[in-house]
């Protein structure tokens, strides 16, 4: 959003052109720097923070300090204002491009393996500005820079790979530590980034490099995941879950993200700072192995790949790491490591959900768990048999040696009784064949004459179906006829059957037409996978211009007037709740309380 000149700052040596963005500390210009004839950005201090005296005291060292991080994953530090200066501002390097948090409401969530990369990124950086004793405090997808770089000549455009470089960089190093000033609270608003901050940070202990291993683990979960691990219905909810510790691993809030970087994830979020990576550099060590692992040995590269085309890079990536999982899962399987052989074919099986193969994978590592446990309980118990059967024969020796030294004593029979359970074979039933018609049958069958019974009629073969649907709970029809679904198996002939989800509603969901399968005579169950997601809600602000609109349990960023955002609906419950604090230029915020069914479009004004 341009600026109307008049309310532009007015810098001695920089030629102020536009606002580029805003948040809760900063405002950000566009500016030319009038000595050295370059573009660069200015960040000016709110009114607010400026005029709070030891905030302005602290200022320039802070901003010196930040100064000497030199970086290629540093927004670089060119200037500070003067003490006599009207405006506190910082002259920063210009980045082309976008954030993080931008990229984030485009694509709602990315490739785990793409989200590992840009933390490789961050990380690099954090770690450079740890060892000059700089802890950053604020790592959000607000303060992180995404730019392409294009080819720098027509050489480099022949080369596809090259044509596009990606450029990571954070912003905002020590602004957060100014708010310190102020302490966590002023005027009954938070300040910072609840969501972003570490326990030890919000409880006002010692800041360490580890706040920002914490800070790293939130932008990563929200990276693969697509929302904060901790929110809440106002910040104090999203305090106290952050002080407690307790989120939705990232396994289970997306199983695409699979069980290894949840582990590393679920590391970095310990609630204790012991717990949790010694340094940024050991949580990049994890995910490099991991990266390696999967065959993304070249992060760079494929971080270039992405953001030069999103859309393909995801049609792709799923056909390129499933194989892979499904080849690792089968080494773990042949070294008899069941428990990684699952780990990997469930990530596998999210990210291919109706991938008939996989299913069959998956279930029949199930099938081999469930036999090895019951027949571990059968040797148990054969083994007590044995035990048991070894006493009595003892037994009854001793007792005929007794017999037969002492003839005339008489004694009850000793009974040996196990508490152990008694295993009953199953009884093998076989199909009868139907007597032959009482007219047809011989009266007697001649000696020595074998006489056949006439052929059974052909059973049809059938196969056990179990459908599972993802989304909207809707009706199920095979062949059009209405079947219960939850957890319920259904015999079906061989052969072609199609199946179809009926919304529960026409205003909930978009009907997807029938499928037809092929259903195939196999082992155990057949399972097959059906979706019915919801349709996404809207919300739209009007009204003044500079308004803007906050709602964090909807939506993470901010919502400027003539904006939309789309508000995806979570299931099972198709309903999604929020409060939306909405704020003026000059006037006081307002919240709205926000419950939006699938398809809704609501609208906030202001004022």
């Amino acid at each position: 959003m341009i600026s109307a000149a008049s309310h532009l700052p007015q810098l001695e040596k920089y030629e102020v052109l536009e606002e580029i963005g805003h948040g809760g500390m900063a405002t950000v210009y566009r500016a030319r720097d009038r000595r050295l004839e370059r573009d660069v950005a200015v960040k000016v201090i709110h009114r607010h923070l400026r005029e709070n005296g030891e905030v302005a005291a602290r200022f320039t060292s802070e901003a010196r300090a930040v100064a000497k991080l030199k970086h290629p994953n540093i927004v670089e530090v060119y200037d500070v204002s003067d003490d006599g200066d009207p405006e506190r501002y910082l002259i920063v390097e210009l980045v082309d491009g976008t954030t993080l948090r931008k990229l984030l409401q485009d694509r709602k969530h990315l490739p785990a393996e793409i989200a590992a990369v840009v933390a490789l990124e961050v990380g690099s950086a954090l770690q450079h500005a740890h060892e000059q004793g700089v802890v950053h405090r604020d790592v959000k997808p607000e303060n992180v820079l995404v730019s392409l770089r294009g080819p720098t000549s027509s050489r480099d455009a022949d080369r596809q790979k090259d044509a596009v470089h990606a450029r990571i960089k954070i912003t905002d190093f020590g602004i957060a530590k100014l708010l310190d000033a102020q302490g966590v609270t002023s005027t009954g608003q938070v300040l910072g980034s609840p969501a972003h901050m570490a326990p030890e940070q919000i409880e006002g202990g010692e800041v360490t490099a580890r706040a920002d291993v914490f800070g790293l683990g939130v932008l990563l979960y929200e990276c693969m995941v697509g929302r904060l691990p901790f929110e809440g219905k106002n910040p104090a909810q999203v305090l106290r879950r952050v002080l407690d510790g307790t989120f939705t691993v990232p396994e289970r809030a997306r199983p695409g993200v699979g069980q290894r970087f949840s582990r590393i994830i679920e590391r970095a979020l310990s609630r204790e700072a012991e717990a949790r990576y010694p340094s940024v550099a050991e949580l990049c060590d994890a995910l490099k192995a991991e990266l390696e692992r999967v065959g993304f040995g070249e992060p760079r590269r494929e971080l270039s790949d992405y953001l030069n085309d999103p859309v393909g890079y995801e049609r792709d990536f799923v056909d390129r790491i499933v194989p892979k999982l499904v080849e690792l899962g089968r080494a773990a399987r042949s070294r008899r490591d069941i428990p990684e052989a699952s780990a990997e074919f469930n990530r596998a099986l999210a990210l291919r959900p109706g991938d008939q193969e996989l299913v069959e994978q998956v279930a029949g590592m199930e099938r081999r768990e469930r036999a090895k446990r019951v027949l571990g309980r059968v040797g148990a118990i054969a083994a007590g048999s044995a035990a048991l059967g070894l006493l009595a024969y003892g037994v009854t020796r001793q007792a005929r040696s007794s017999r037969a030294a002492a003839p005339e004593v008489t004694s009850e029979p000793l009974t040996v009784r196990s508490s152990l359970p008694v295993l009953v074979p199953p009884k093998l039933t076989a199909t009868p064949k139907p007597e032959p018609p009482a007219s047809a049958a011989p009266k007697s069958a001649p000696v020595g004459r074998f006489v056949a019974a006439p052929p059974a009629s052909a059973a049809p073969v059938t196969q056990l179906v179990q459908v599972v649907i993802q989304g909207a709970k809707g009706k199920l029809l095979i062949d059009g006829v209405e079947r219960p679904w939850m957890g319920q198996q259904h015999e079906l002939t061989l052969g072609k059957h199609t199946f179809e989800v009926v919304p529960p509603t026409a205003e909930c969901c978009v009907p997807k037409p029938p499928v037809e399968r092929e259903i195939r005579a196999k082992d155990g169950v057949l399972y097959i996978s059906l979706s019915l997601p919801f349709k996404d809600a809207s919300i739209t602000l009007v009204g003044d211009p500079g308004a803007q609109a906050t709602c964090r349990l909807l939506f993470p960023d901010t919502l400027e007037v003539g904006q939309t955002r789309r508000v995806a609906i979570p299931g099972p419950d198709p309903v999604a709740k929020g409060t939306c604090t909405i704020t003026g230029p000059e006037g006081t915020p307002k919240s709205v309380q926000v419950e939006l069914s699938p398809g809704a479009v609501r609208t906030l004004t202001w004022p």
